[in-house]
Parts: structure tokens; sequence; C-alpha cells
């Protein structure tokens, strides 16, 4: 079997969880499949540098001393003002990797040594408008929690890092493997690159009113429910009419509009990560029939469920 190096490019001001949430992952992987993976850390002059939290990380090599590896991951953290010696590196030597890997502002770093141009790429979405401004010739998309264009993988913010690494390991080793080093961290396996950085709930406004914001959590954990505007409005306690508007003020939407983002991002998921049939799934997230969910599916992403499980079926592993 092929043994993969994952190299981490370290640096002072970087974020500690964008450096050990992939570690773990491929240090997992090492673990069950021995000669798996080999992960090695550098910094430019070998020292030990400082994160974001104030941890102190001691690095394995020196940048230079660095043979070329199968995954160069380069985290994020303090890069708005980045080390020209680091982007030189970084212009220099990441084309010699198979696989480049960025999680969070490490995009940045990527983009400063212009291995981003004419890619499409992600970032932390706080950071995707800076990104398109700074650097026009990169190709971004501020929703997903990774991008995948040939040889490089791009994340969001921080916990992306994880969600990208295992989808790599089950890229190389498959979907067993993935899935058992996941349940060992207790995240969810795979969760497809496609999917937003915001939860239904997190890209609306949360209410401020506790009657309205219970509403809220309550129609995310009972998509299959009544949920018209009369029945959220007799739980709220308020007319229809005036849930309704208080609703849209301030959550900025309307309840239905809520209600099917919310149904929709239920029924992702189910396809995503059970064996249930379509009708289950469209019973289970309150769609009623396979046919309504259909419809929303095709509305929302162009695809229909039964297209939308089969683009995020488990890759083959390469052995």
């Amino acid at each position: 079997m092929e043994q993969r190096e994952v190299l981490v490019v370290l640096f002072d001001g970087v974020q500690a969880l964008d450096v050990t949430g992939p570690v773990e992952v491929f240090s997992g992987a090492a673990q069950a499949v021995p000669g798996a993976y080999r992960i090695r850390t550098a910094a430019l002059d070998g020292a030990p540098v400082r994160t974001t939290s104030g941890l102190t990380l001691v690095p394995d090599t020196t940048l230079a001393a660095a043979g070329p590896p199968h995954t160069l991951l380069v985290p994020g953290g303090h890069t708005d003002a980045p080390d020209p010696r680091l982007v030189d590196w970084l212009r220099n030597n990441a084309h010699r990797a198979r696989r480049k890997v960025s999680v969070c502002s490490g995009a940045m770093l990527l983009a400063e040594a212009g291995l981003l141009d004419g890619r499409r790429a992600t970032t932390h979405w706080m950071l995707c408008d800076l990104l398109a401004q700074r650097f026009p010739a990169v190709r971004v998309e501020a929703d997903p929690i990774y991008v995948r264009d040939g040889d490089l993988a791009t994340s969001a913010g921080v916990t992306a890092g994880i969600d990208l690494a295992l989808a790599l390991v089950e890229e190389d080793l498959g979907r067993d493997l993935a899935l058992t080093i996941a349940r060992h961290l207790v995240v969810f396996l795979r969760r497809p690159g496609n999917q937003k950085q915001f939860s239904a709930q997190l890209a609306a406004q949360t209410a401020q009113r506790r009657p309205l914001r219970d509403v809220q959590q309550w129609i995310t954990e009972n998509p299959a429910a009544d949920l018209s505007v009369e029945a959220l409005a007799a739980r709220a306690g308020l007319s229809p009419r005036h849930f309704a508007r208080a609703f849209r003020d301030e959550v900025g939407m309307t309840p239905g509009r809520y209600v099917d983002r919310v149904r929709l991002e239920a029924a992702r998921r189910c396809l995503e990560d059970t064996a249930d049939g379509i009708a289950q799934v469209a019973r289970h997230c309150g769609y009623g029939t396979p046919e309504a969910m259909r419809r929303a599916f095709l509305r929302a992403l162009a695809a229909s469920p039964a297209e939308y499980r089969r683009r995020f079926q488990p890759a083959p592993a390469a052995r």
C-alpha cells in the first residue's frame, strides 16, 4: 500500500483546530491502517509556533528540509499579513504535492501564492468577500463547506477541515474506515462539500422573543408535524396574523419559507446519511408524498432526491 505523507504547514498565529482537526482524522486512519499515512508538521525555521489560542506547537522539521508530500495541508489563522517567505515557499514548492488542501483562511495563503488563480475555492464565510476582492482571478464559492477542484481542495471555517479530511480519507481508503474515524471523533460522517456553511436555522436570524425562538427550535426538531401558520401561531400563543408578521420581522423570512428550508435540510441529511427509501424520507421530513419532495428538490437544487443521493454515493477507494 502506498504511504501518503501529509505535510502540515505551521506558522505563528495559526489556528490550532485547523491543524489538530485534520491531523486527528489522518492519524486515526494511520492507526487503523498502518502505513496509510505519515503525518509531519513543518515551519519556516523549524522553531515552535504560537497558535491564536496561545498553544505552542513544535514542528517536526523545517519547510526547506521537508520533501515533496502527497498532501500539503495549509491551515488558517492570522493570514492578513503573511510572512513573505512562507508565501514564496508555497509559490515555489506547493506544485510538488499531489494534493493541495487549505482549511479556513489558509485559502488566503494559497491565493497570495497564486495557487488559486482560475480555480474554484472557498474559505470561512467571513472572508469570502475579501478573498474575492483581493484575488479576482479566484472563483470564490461562498456557500459550500468545502470545494474540490482537481488536485486542490479548500474548506470553510475550522470544523469544515474535519469534514474535508474525512472526505479525503474516504477517497483514499474507503467509506467504512472514514465512518469508523467519524464515530471515534463523534462527528457526522461526510457532510457533502456543497452543504451550506450555515444550517437553515443559522442562515436565518434567530428570533429575539422567546415564543418565536422556541417555535423555530420546534420546527427544526419536528419537520413532519403540522407546521401551518395556524398551528405555529397557536404554539406561540399568538393570532395567525400577528404571528406571521412578528416571525417575518424577527427571522427575516416568512414562516412558510423557513419551514421549506428546514424540511429541505432535513431531507438532504437523510438522503446523505441513511439508506431510508425516498418515500420514507418524504414522510419523515414532512413532505407527505415523494412527489412533493421531488418538486421541492428540483426547485431548490435542480436535482431529484434520487439524483441527489446518487451524487453523494461514496467514491471507490483508491488502493
